[in-house]
């Protein structure tokens, strides 16, 4: 029980990260960096019932000139207990977003509402969302209302 709490901890610290990254990024010019970043969109509808889609952006949305390298992108679904609920797929692919080879670009995972490898709906409640992009990561929760 006590992992769950730790892990729940430092998912809800994940999603609390990227906001604090802003804020100071409006006072500080933003480092240079080795890699291409990753954008993580707010999922819509939300909240959604049955389906959402979740949007993405890997590398610098402005140059993108690096086409030829492929990242290693994994999306997963969590429950606020931090256990594994979903992976979604990327649209138009139907492939799982599990250590999946994309280039730089524009992208949208699809989650059916739907338990890992299963017919049944998820429950009502808060859902995180966690990208890992080459080792960067970023996390947005979602609302299920039924």
């Amino acid at each position: 029980m006590m992992h769950r709490w730790a892990a729940l901890c430092v998912l809800a610290l994940g999603a609390l990260v990227p906001t604090i990254g802003q804020a100071q990024a409006s006072q500080d010019p933003p480092p240079a960096r080795e890699r291409p970043g990753v954008e993580l969109g707010q999922n819509y509808p939300n909240p959604f019932n049955p389906t959402t889609t979740i949007p993405f952006f890997i590398g610098d949305p402005a140059t993108c000139q690096d086409t030829d390298r492929e990242h290693v992108v994994t999306l997963r679904i969590y429950n606020i207990l931090a256990q594994l609920v979903a992976v979604p797929i990327l649209q138009g692919t139907g492939q799982q977003l599990l250590n999946l080879r994309l280039k730089c670009g524009s992208y949208t995972a699809y989650w059916d509402g739907h338990y890992l490898d299963s017919s049944r709906e998820v429950a009502s409640g808060v859902y995180l969302y966690r990208i890992e992009v080459d080792g960067e990561v970023k996390v947005k929760k979602m609302i299920v209302s039924k």
